[in-house]
């Protein structure tokens, strides 16, 4: 099975990513949930960005590529929301990374990535952190790239729409997405 490194949201480390991380493990995997917050945590989107200003880029990067230290080569990179854009910062970093993983946010392709390398996006269909046009522009990059890019839409799901405990859960798309996700794993 996969060892995988699952980056929390800006909302910070919360139970949203250790249940997933459980899920995940139940069919067999590793998982490691780095709390890139050093154990903040906020309840709206907006306090998030004013933490992740608090705290800076830099040292939140510096953070993950610690927890990464000690995991294989080959872990896949996965986040949710604001942990895309940390996977796939550290993704050129990590050449031999297995597969990466997107939850509720769509990064740009970073460059350089291995021809090859299967990717799997989910994101609610209105995600004002997946627009149209940012999804448009990854997978052309992703052919361009010779990445194996999947993208799985939810229509009606709102942005953390995996999340039991925020209003925008919508069970149905959250179970449909797990279980791609781990079939993606499997």
């Amino acid at each position: 099975m996969a060892h995988i490194v699952l980056f929390h949201s800006v909302l910070g480390l919360r139970s949203a990513e250790r249940l997933a991380a459980d899920r995940l493990r139940s069919a067999g995997h590793e998982v490691t949930t780095p709390d890139l917050f050093a154990g903040e945590t906020t309840s709206t989107i907006d306090a998030g960005f004013q933490l992740l200003d608090q705290i800076g880029w830099s040292t939140l990067m510096d953070r993950a590529r610690k927890s990464l230290a000690e995991l294989p080569a080959e872990t896949v990179l996965s986040g949710l929301s604001m942990g895309t854009q940390v996977a796939a910062d550290l993704w050129p970093e990590r050449p031999e990374t297995a597969a990466v993983l997107l939850l509720h946010a769509a990064p740009e392709l970073p460059t350089p990535v291995r021809r090859g390398i299967r990717v799997q996006l989910h994101a609610a269909e209105q995600d004002e952190f997946a627009p149209r046009e940012r999804v448009e522009a990854l997978q052309q990059d992703a052919e361009k790239s010779g990445v194996e890019l999947e993208v799985f839409r939810y229509p009606g799901a709102g942005h953390f729409y995996t999340d039991p405990e925020l209003p925008d859960h919508d069970p149905a798309a959250a179970e449909e997405t797990w279980q791609r996700v781990l079939a993606f794993l499997g």
